[in-house]
């Protein structure tokens, strides 16, 4: 087996500056980046801490106890967060995920939530509200998350096996826990509830089965996720990706599947039906089967900076706007100039030199801006 190098890079130092352009980007909904895509979905991480160490995100051997998170002046308040959300909202955004880290972690999270809740898209309807999680708080926390306004949640399980996910999870964390999670969101109402599986080569393919037998006629979407070379510590190698295709082969070979139409544009899974009518699952294939042609996510990262790929090594830094008495209508424009020179393709380019961020390489890690 090849040794592992995990470069140690902290890329939450690198930014780039958010300009006021000298023409205003007014905020018509209706901003597309360069390559045309409109500007729908703002995945914001309000935490850069997990309770977690899987090790395709936080490597326990990087983000051990001496790891130097950021300090809570650094992170964004509710506030500061819910005013950036408005202006990504008018310029189009009409669904806002919250993620981390562990976005649970993060103290009094349904007051963000509701004040998130209040806001209003473009056509006047309350912004798609949903919350992803590995699942551990969220017994004590779906009943008051739904009643801040929360509409649904996604829950990250990579196996049923109690030893696999304790070993996968790096801090002998059961699994009976994040179950309870999931049915006490059912309970709440929090749906349709999805499930992401991270399937890894030699560590739980032999769980696709079990989870799909345990999840289907339940409501409850499973969705498979290729293993990503997402950031720079989690040692990713291409031969511990499992594609999406092999994946769906083997769920084929026991429950017959038919493909499903996209439900929205620039959606990530790829949507199949259980033939017998018992539910569907999905395929998050962004190794095997790029999906930047129509992606229309931008993502906020706990201090404030803006990454318009998954992939980046840099952000734009809006909290010194923020911080600098920028008005709403500059926060705008600003936001809008940000997407209109958007570029980012990496997956349609990955294993090419033309797959560099531009910042020698090395990527922002999923802890720190969520998947």
């Amino acid at each position: 087996m090849a040794e592992r190098v995990i470069p140690l890079v902290d890329q939450r130092l690198v930014a780039l500056r958010a300009v006021l352009p000298a023409r205003p980007v007014p905020a018509t909904g209706l901003v597309a980046d360069a390559r045309g895509r409109p500007l729908r979905d703002l995945r914001i991480s309000v935490t850069d801490r997990c309770n977690f160490r899987c090790s395709y995100c936080m490597p326990k051997e990087v983000f051990d106890k001496n790891y130097q998170y950021l300090p809570h002046a650094s992170l964004l308040s509710f506030e500061e967060i819910t005013r950036v959300a408005r202006q990504f909202l008018a310029h189009g955004v009409r669904k806002i995920r919250l993620t981390g880290g562990e976005p649970l972690l993060r103290k009094n999270i349904e007051i963000l939530v509701s004040q998130l809740a209040g806001l209003r898209t473009v056509e006047g309807t309350p912004p798609e509200l949903t919350l992803t999680t590995n699942g551990s708080l969220l017994a004590r926390k779906a009943r008051s998350l739904k009643e801040a306004g929360l509409q649904r949640v996604t829950v990250s399980l990579d196996g049923l096996d109690d030893a696999v996910f304790r070993r996968m999870n790096d801090v002998d964390f059961p699994v009976a826990e994040v179950l309870e999670g999931i049915a006490a969101a059912r309970e709440a109402g929090l749906g349709p509830i999805k499930v992401n599986m991270v399937v890894k080569r030699g560590t739980n393919e032999h769980e696709i089965l079990p989870m799909a037998r345990h999840f289907r006629g339940t409501g409850i979407v499973l969705r498979f996720i290729e293993y990503m070379d997402v950031g720079a510590t989690n040692g990713w190698r291409m031969d511990e990706v499992m594609p999406s295709a092999e994946v769906r082969a083997r769920l084929a070979a026991e429950f017959p599947l038919a493909q499903l139409e996209a439900s929205a544009p620039g959606e990530t899974a790829e949507r199949w039906g259980y033939a017998d009518g018992a539910g569907e699952v999905g395929f998050i294939s962004s190794v095997t089967q790029a999906f930047c042609g129509d992606c229309n996510r931008a993502r906020l990262s706990t201090e404030g900076k803006v990454y318009l790929c998954l992939f980046a090594g840099n952000g734009y830094d809006l909290r010194s706007l923020l911080r600098g008495g920028a008005t709403d209508e500059e926060l705008a424009s600003a936001i809008g100039h940000i997407w209109q020179g958007r570029d980012d393709h990496y997956s349609e380019l990955r294993g090419t030199m033309a797959a560099d961020t531009g910042s020698g390489g090395r990527r922002v890690e999923m802890s720190y801006i969520g998947g």
